[in-house]
C-alpha cells in the first residue's frame, strides 16, 4: 500500500515538473514572473549571439575579442542544448502521439525542433567530426539561423507567420501569376534583344534576371533593352509589377489587419459568459 502510495506520490511528482518546465519553455501568458523572464532571456541571447557573428566579421574586433567571443559561443551552445533537450522532455505534451519517442521524433522533425537542432548543430559537427576548414567557415555563418529562434517568443513575427499560413492559397496563386509572367516576359525580351544585345541578353537566364529586376521596380540598371519593342516591353513589365507587388503586400496586410482584429475582439469576449466587455 505504501509502496503504491509512493509510485503514484513519485508519478504526481513527475508530471507537476514537467508541466512546469512545459510553461517555463514554451512562450505564453502563464501567470508567472520566471516565465516572462525566460522568455526576455532567450530573445536576447538570440540577439547577441547574431550580435557576436556580425562582429566576427570585422578583423579589428575579432582578432582583439576572439577569446571572449569563443567563450560567449560555448555558453550559448550550452543554453540552447539545454533548453533543445527540455523541448525533448516535454514533447510527448506539446507534440503527442502514441509514444514518447515518437512524440521526440514529431518535435525533432518539426520547423521549429529543426530550427533549434540547426541552431546548435554547426557548434557540434566540427567537434564530432573532421571537417575541412572551409566548410568549418560555413558553418560558423550558418549560426545566424538562430535569428529564426526568436519567432518562437515574439508576438508580432507570430502574427505574421499566422497571416501567411493562413493566406497561403491566395498568396500562392499570386505567387505563381508572377513567375508566369516572368518567364513569358524573359522568353519575349530575350528574342526581341539578342540580336542587338548578345553579351546582354545571352540565354533566357539572363532574360530572366532583367525581367526580376523589372518585374519588382529595382531596375538596377545592369541590363535593359535599347531596341524600341524592347523598350515597350520593359514598360509593361515595370507597371505590371508595381501591381503584382501590391497584390502580395494587400493580401498580406487584409490578413494582418484581420488577424490583429479578430484578437482584440476576443479580448474583449469574457471567456464564460461570452458576452463584450467594455
Amino acid at each position: 500500500m505504501f509502496v503504491g502510495g509512493d509510485f503514484r506520490n513519485a508519478n504526481y511528482k513527475i508530471i507537476m515538473l514537467k508541466n512546469k518546465t512545459l510553461k517555463l519553455v514554451e512562450k505564453g501568458s502563464h501567470g508567472s514572473k520566471i516565465n516572462s523572464v525566460y522568455d526576455i532571456f532567450i530573445m536576447v541571447l538570440i540577439l547577441l549571439n547574431i550580435v557576436a557573428i556580425i562582429l566576427e566579421t570585422i578583423p579589428e574586433i575579432y582578432d582583439s575579442y576572439k577569446n571572449t567571443l569563443h567563450i560567449f559561443e560555448i555558453v550559448s551552445v550550452i543554453i540552447f542544448s539545454i533548453e533543445y533537450l527540455l523541448r525533448i522532455y516535454v514533447s510527448d505534451i506539446t507534440h503527442p502521439s502514441s509514444s514518447r519517442f515518437k512524440s521526440a521524433l514529431k518535435f525533432i522533425f518539426s520547423i521549429y525542433g529543426i530550427i533549434d537542432l540547426l541552431a546548435i548543430l554547426p557548434f557540434y559537427l566540427p567537434v564530432v567530426f573532421k571537417i575541412d576548414l572551409r566548410f568549418i567557415r560555413i558553418l560558423r555563418f550558418a549560426r545566424f539561423i538562430r535569428i529564426l529562434k526568436i519567432n518562437r517568443y515574439n508576438k508580432s513575427l507570430s502574427l505574421i507567420c499566422t497571416v501567411i499560413k493562413e493566406k497561403k492559397s491566395e498568396l500562392t496563386i499570386t505567387g505563381f501569376v508572377t513567375f508566369l509572367i516572368l518567364l513569358i516576359a524573359s522568353f519575349i525580351m530575350y528574342f526581341v534583344e539578342k540580336d542587338a544585345q548578345p553579351d546582354a541578353f545571352p540565354n533566357i537566364l539572363a532574360a530572366f534576371w532583367w525581367a526580376v529586376a523589372t518585374l519588382t521596380t529595382v531596375g538596377y540598371g545592369d541590363i535593359y533593352p535599347i531596341t524600341g519593342i524592347g523598350k515597350v516591353i520593359s514598360g509593361i513589365i515595370a507597371i505590371l509589377g508595381i501591381g503584382l507587388v501590391a497584390l502580395h503586400t494587400g493580401i498580406v496586410s487584409a490578413g494582418f489587419i484581420e488577424k490583429i482584429g479578430k484578437d482584440k475582439k476576443e479580448k474583449k469576449t469574457c471567456p464564460h459568459c461570452g458576452e463584450e466587455i467594455d
